[in-house]
């Protein structure tokens, strides 16, 4: 592994970003030292490849799908995903998706106070279960973030009350996209069930 600053000869440096003369260290602490960074370094290198690999994959994608887009006439451009490419037997099978990050703009704050006049005026006991899943959507959490899916949840609830309806309005217009990334997953045939289909695991931790 490459210091960001050079050491001075005799010395190693702390976790206070200090220097230690290698004397005074430990020998299982130098040990350790030289096994964690052993691992960092080979996970780099390894972490940079899958990079180049990952880069050459989408190019491979984005040159076919131009390629076949041609048979039809068509200039085909910007990001591919929510595609599935299979080989010609069967085998295996090349998923590509997009993955949108959604924010909320101050029109969730709107929504939630026209949702909040609508629960003060329901005077019906029935309409408990309503009122705890509306705090259960707007419930911040302790990142400081909400849950999306509960948000949109409530396009479910089957409410005819007009103010409502401009709510769940207000929430559709809040939506923006902040974000999107493109993810691969290869898959291969499962020998012992013909219908399924293995994911190719490239995630370290998961092996």
């Amino acid at each position: 592994m490459e210091e960001k600053n050079v050491i001075p000869e005799g010395y190693m440096k702390n976790s206070r970003g200090g220097l230690d003369p290698i004397a005074t260290v430990k020998d299982i602490d130098k040990l350790r030292d030289q096994m964690v960074k052993e691992i960092v370094s080979k996970s780099l290198e390894e972490s940079k490849k899958l990079t180049e690999i990952k880069k050459e994959f989408f190019k491979s994608i984005q040159a076919f799908v131009e390629l076949s887009a041609e048979k039809y006439g068509l200039k085909y451009g910007g990001k591919k995903g929510n595609m599935t490419f299979m080989s010609y037997d069967g085998e295996y099978k090349v998923l590509v998706a997009v993955n949108e990050n959604i924010v909320f703009d101050e029109r969730l704050q709107i929504a939630k106070g026209l949702i909040d006049q609508c629960i003060q005026d329901w005077s019906n006991g029935s309409r408990d279960e309503i009122k705890a899943l509306v705090q259960d959507a707007f419930y911040v959490g302790k990142s400081g973030n909400i849950n999306k899916n509960r948000i949109l949840g409530l396009h479910r609830l089957e409410i005819k009350d007009e103010r409502w309806q401009q709510a769940m309005a207000a929430i559709s217009d809040s939506i923006q996209v902040s974000d999107s990334k493109q993810y691969i997953r290869i898959y291969r045939r499962n020998k012992e069930d013909g219908e399924k289909y293995d994911l190719v695991n490239l995630d370290i931790s998961s092996l």
